[in-house]
């Protein structure tokens, strides 16, 4: 129903598909293997309104056989001329017109590929045996009639569908043309090159997703397109075909199906058989043991879900589940926990687990008639309190797969060290882009940034949890590019998984879905995207949340977003009519949303900020974030309506009102305040506030009211080595007459731009001014000064006099031989770790810059990730050289460090600092936990994307210092440190980066 209602309008869209007409497309990251022109030695797949034959055996699994009919299809999707598949008889001669032919087959279930490699045609030597692995060639008279084939040999059912897919997407069909609607590029031919191409195995074994907390917007989406099943909605075949082949196209094999308002084998009991016809591998989540699902046991169940008291019928229900599952294709979730996704218990029941998992194999050997459980897949997740009973020695044969879990927030909690790498059934890891819980829900748009991922993974694929790769993906859309990145690197991680490659993949895949055109600005902006989103997920952020007095944060952060979005819709105005639905899911619609979101905050902490101050403009504000409150649900209903409707719900989840950890029910505004504009200020019209203060001036405010008639504010100092050469004082209308405003700095070194303007009372729009302050540093006085600045006004000041503000200034020095350090400002110095004075290495251990990761520049780590525990100070260091005006008995020094956790229980996170010549301090930052609890912190970690670590320090003495860090293990990522000599105010970023010499 929905395929077809689709199909009829894809034709359409693709028509004006045609802004990209590259040369070559290539499935990401692979060889290529397909031409749009001629070249020597190709040959002809279409040309001049000829066809090549598409042959398979009939008897080739049927998974094969019905990818290639939607290669078939995508040959029409892309040229306008489909395929004509036939399938071959054993024995049977060839019977086609075309002298030239796709010939599909899987070793030893095609006797057209049989044939061939008996002749000595092929030779499959490389890839025979190995798991779905493939390999294409052009064969000069492989049957007869035919001239030329492109063979593509599969080693397994597998291996021949990915084969299958790699043609296609070298020929322009997306994986993601239904699921996202992009554009087929169309061709007038296609060539296959005469080349080889051998690919596989994959480096991840089982690569796949789970679907999970699938309300509202899946759950409602699937209840608009497909029938109601008995239970609830319909989660049936026709709903996983879709998906399966999605998964197929994007090199995936392994799927965990919804939990919450799904049953997959009883919803529809065509599931399990099209997932085993499709070529996917099923298996429950972490919950849900045998195959059967939470929800199945609340309906279906007989009695309460606890093994102390029920095991007779519980065991009853998991025999049921084996014998479903016996004919197809599965791997076997093992273990228990307390139903609904909770603990099992307050307490650690190694023994009753024990029990479970052997109680859970003897069924399987009973039921799937086998002695041997290592032929049978079996994976044990050790997702929260299930983690705390392996820590506290419970064990499950060699033969289970350890699935390590993240903290639902992308850290890794857990990784096999020791002989748990050498384990037979192997490691992998369960990973979240999607998850509801403490400290809150996170599952409206993506917030996943590519280069956290990236590490995380990383660390995971080098400590060899290798054997399955799981994701949480929530309700699969607007998580594309998360999931298009995780399925890449779990298939080809010798091409993506070194480090720094994210952007080159972002670039690539940006090419494949949009053309070369815009490859490289539309991956900057969605590269620049995670960077914003992993700064805070969108539902933790809050008015509070960024500073809107210091630092100029909130508005750089916000004007951050408004230029992203800018630069998105700049490209999406460009794009082709048939490529902009594509650009508004994938690209344009979560910037566009993140920049609502942000502004509605930020702007919502000015205005409570300008009432406490009685500026008119409060009302302004409030009246802005009302309007953005209504663009957030215009933008929503674009989205909804996009297509005629087609994904509809997709976009429903609420994300503004959070107040505490579960969704709110409705999308809310924070408190918004209003002042009365019919009334004159007691202090009159004008108003002054200055940076790094709530106050306001003329007139007594909770801020500046230390005596009546207070009437001067003061601005932070400034020195020669500020990050900013400025300050700001803001003048506006706190009453109901319009004044001008004039402002004279006592000393002619002061300068104030504007120095006058007029403030209309009556506006309805806001008409402060912001002054930047700066000082002519060539004519400022030596030392420590402080500048007056007085302010007039053509308006009285009620019952109070002029105001004023002071602006201190230290105008310091530093000797022209300091080279590439950092120099000291307001008291503080900031660093970005990637820029080291110097940077060394020991023994094949060094520090790497790890591009765009963290929440400002980048990051920097210890790599290898296997390298063994180093020991200061005689191992790999960074050291940054300092410049201090104060001398101080403490020096506090924070170094923000990126979440992680002790993933190795003998070689915990720790880090070591030094100033000069000092003995290193060793930290161990992530401290000790009791077996069901996270580290303490751990809650404000994963909400602020950071560690915070703190060290005292002392620097006695001012001039040139160093200051020496060292990762004591790998896994340990610097992002940022700053040294406060008491300067440095509060801000969610910190101090932006201070001058480097």
């Amino acid at each position: 129903m929905l395929r077809d209602q689709f199909l009829r309008t894809f034709s359409f869209l693709a028509i004006f598909a045609l802004f990209l007409n590259p040369l070559f497309v290539s499935a990401i990251g692979q060889k290529k293997t397909v031409s749009f022109e001629r070249v020597d030695g190709s040959i002809d797949l279409v040309a001049r309104g000829e066809t090549a034959a598409l042959l398979l055996d009939d008897k080739d699994w049927p998974g094969v056989i019905r990818a290639a009919k939607d290669l078939a299809e995508d040959f029409d999707r892309a040229t306008g001329h489909g395929l004509t598949l036939k399938l071959q008889t054993a024995g049977a001669t060839s019977a086609t017109n075309s002298k030239f032919a796709i010939l599909v087959g899987t070793i030893g279930k095609s006797t057209l590929i049989d044939g061939l490699v008996k002749s000595g045609k092929i030779d499959v030597s490389k890839i025979t045996g190995k798991w779905e692995s493939f390999q294409t060639q052009i064969v000069k008279d492989p049957l007869p009639g035919i001239t030329s084939a492109l063979v593509i040999a599969g080693s397994d059912k597998r291996g021949s569908i990915f084969g299958i897919y790699d043609i296609s997407e070298q020929i322009g069909v997306s994986p993601w043309y239904f699921w996202a609607d992009v554009p087929v590029v169309r061709h007038s031919s296609v060539y296959a090159l005469d080349v080889v191409k051998v690919q596989g195995p994959p480096s991840v074994k089982y690569r796949g997703i789970f679907l999970n907390d699938e309300q509202p917007a899946l759950t409602n989406w699937v209840k608009d397109n497909f029938p109601a099943g008995k239970y609830g909605p319909g989660f049936n075949h026709e709903f996983h075909s879709l998906l399966f082949e999605l998964l197929l196209r994007l090199r995936a094999n392994f799927f965990w199906p919804t939990m919450w308002d799904g049953m997959f084998s009883v919803d529809d009991p065509k599931n399990q058989e099209t997932a085993d016809m499709y070529g996917i591998v099923m298996s429950t989540s972490h919950t849900e043991p045998l195959s059967r699902s939470t929800k199945e046991w609340n309906v279906l169940g007989n009695g309460t879900w606890d093994y102390n008291t029920n095991s007779k019928n519980i065991q009853d229900y998991w025999v049921d589940g084996v014998q479903r599952g016996k004919p197809y294709e599965n791997y076997w979730t093992m273990g228990m926990r307390g139903n609904g996704d909770n603990i099992l218990s307050e307490n650690v029941v190694t023994e009753l687990l024990e029990k479970i998992v052997a109680d859970q194999r003897q069924i399987l050997k009973d039921v799937l008639e086998v002695d041997d459980l290592t032929k049978v897949p079996q994976v044990w997740c050790l997702y929260k309190d299930i983690q705390s009973y392996y820590e506290a020695g419970l064990r499950v044969p060699d033969d289970v797969t350890l699935l390590w879990s993240d903290d639902n927030w992308g850290n890794m909690r857990r990784l096999p060290s020791g002989n748990e790498t050498t384990r037979i059934g192997g490691a992998g890891v369960y990973y979240h882009f999607d998850f509801v819980g403490d400290p809150r829900d996170y599952k409206w748009i993506n917030t996943m940034q590519l280069q956290k991922v990236w590490e995380q993974l990383h660390l995971s694929y080098e400590r060899m949890a290798r054997q399955i790769w799981i994701v949480n993906v929530g309700d699969l859309k607007t998580l594309e590019l998360p999931i298009s990145y995780f399925l890449d690197l779990a298939y080809d991680f010798d091409t993506w998984g070194p480090i720094n490659k994210v952007y080159d993949w972002e670039v690539a895949w940006v090419a494949r879905e949009f053309g070369e055109e815009f490859a490289a600005e539309t991956a900057s902006i969605i590269d620049t995207y995670g960077k914003y989103a992993g700064r805070r997920k969108f539902e933790l952020v809050d008015p509070s949340t960024y500073n809107i007095i210091n630092y100029r944060e909130a508005e750089t952060v916000l004007q951050g977003w408004k230029d992203l979005y800018d630069r998105a819709q700049a490209v999406y105005t460009k794009v082709s009519h048939g490529a902009k639905p594509a650009y508004f899911q994938l690209v344009l619609y979560p910037v566009q949303a993140a920049y609502i979101v942000h502004d509605i905050y930020v702007s919502s902490a000015r205005n409570n900020l300008y009432a406490g101050q009685s500026r008119n403009s409060a009302n302004a504000l409030a009246d802005y974030v009302l309007k953005r409150f209504k663009d957030d649900h215009a933008l929503t209903d674009q989205y909804h309506k996009l297509l005629d409707g087609k994904w509809n719900h997709m976009a429903s989840q609420t994300h503004l009102g959070y107040s505490y950890w579960q969704q709110p029910m409705r999308n809310t505004l924070p408190p918004l305040a209003w002042a009365q504009l019919s009334e004159n200020s007691l202090a009159g019209s004008l108003g002054v506030s200055v940076e790094s203060s709530n106050g306001s001036v003329p007139g007594d405010n909770l801020y500046n009211a230390v005596s009546f008639s207070n009437n001067t504010l003061v601005l932070p100092v400034l020195d020669p080595f500020s990050s900013s050469q400025s300050r700001w004082i803001e003048i506006f209308s706190k009453g109901t007459d319009s004044f001008n405003f004039t402002i004279k700095p006592h000393n002619p070194w002061v300068k104030v731009n504007p120095s006058s303007g007029f403030i209309r009372s009556d506006s309805k729009d806001i008409t402060d001014v912001r002054v930047e302050v700066s000082v002519d540093w060539a004519a400022a006085p030596e030392g420590y000064n402080i500048a007056f600045i007085d302010i007039f006004s053509s308006a009285s000041y009620g019952n109070f006099g002029a105001p004023s503000v002071n602006l201190p200034i230290n105008k310091t020095s530093i000797p022209s031989s300091f080279k590439n350090g950092f120099v000291e400002s307001n008291k503080y110095i900031s660093i970005e770790p990637a820029h080291a004075s110097r940077n060394t290495s020991v023994a094949g251990a060094k520090y790497e810059v790890i591009t765009q990761l963290g929440r400002t520049l980048s990051s920097v780590a210890l790599y290898p990730v296997l390298a063994p525990t180093q020991t200061p100070p005689d191992s790999p260091r960074l050291e940054y050289d300092i410049y201090v005006f104060t001398a101080s008995a403490k020096a506090s020094i924070t170094l923000y460090l990126a979440v992680a956790l002790n993933q190795d229980p003998a070689r915990h996170l720790k880090y070591a600092i030094a100033i000069d010549d000092a003995a290193p301090q060793i930290v161990q930052y992530i401290s000790e936990a009791k077996p069901l609890d996270m580290p303490a912190g751990w809650s404000q970690a994963v909400i602020d994307t950071v560690w915070k670590s703190v060290t005292s320090h002392a620097i006695t003495q001012a001039g040139k210092h160093t200051l020496k860090i060292w990762a004591i293990e790998p896994g340990v990522v610097f992002q940022k440190i700053i040294v406060d000599f008491g300067g440095v105010r509060p801000s969610y970023l910190g101090p932006p980066e201070s001058f480097r010499a």
